[in-house]
């Protein structure tokens, strides 16, 4: 679980940010924001999978 992570969040920000950019100078800029926000999202719910494992991990330690 280690440095993976992090490698995996800044891969979906920088697919994200390209594909963003590309979208962007072709003229479709709502999509690119709608991309934009596809990516934080994605990025948002591997950091949630990881609190999730952080608060039944110290749920785990205090036997509730």
């Amino acid at each position: 679980m280690g440095i993976d992570i992090i490698f995996k969040i800044a891969a979906v920000g920088i697919l994200t940010a390209v594909v963003g950019q590309v979208l962007k100078h072709s003229g479709k800029d709502e999509i690119a924001t709608l991309t934009t926000l596809a990516g934080l999202i994605i990025s948002l719910l591997m950091v949630l999978n990881l609190i999730v494992t952080l608060f039944d991990t110290v749920k785990s330690l205090f036997n509730f």
